[in-house]
C-alpha cells in the first residue's frame, strides 16, 4: 500500500512540472532502473569530425553564447 501513495506522490509532484522538467524526471528514471538506452560509441562518431564548415560552427558558438547567457528565473 505505501508503494501505491508514493507512485500517486510522484505523479502529483510530476504534473506540477514543465515539459522540459518531466523529460529530466523520466530521463532521471531510466538511469536508476538501467533501462537509459546507450549511446553511439565514440569511434562510430569519429568519422564525423571536420564534416561542419568552419562558418557554420563560427554561427553555433555565437547562438550558444547569445542563448546561454541568459537566465529564465521562473523555470528556476
Amino acid at each position: 500500500m505505501e508503494n501505491s501513495t508514493t507512485v500517486q506522490e510522484i505523479v502529483e509532484q510530476i504534473e506540477k512540472l514543465t515539459t522540459g522538467q518531466q523529460k529530466q524526471v523520466l530521463d532521471f528514471a531510466l538511469e536508476l532502473s538501467g533501462e537509459l538506452p546507450e549511446g553511439t560509441p565514440i569511434k562510430e562518431l569519429l568519422k564525423f569530425a571536420g564534416t561542419i564548415p568552419p562558418e557554420d560552427l563560427e554561427q553555433m558558438k555565437q547562438a550558444i553564447e547569445e542563448g546561454c547567457e541568459q537566465v529564465h528565473v521562473p523555470e528556476w
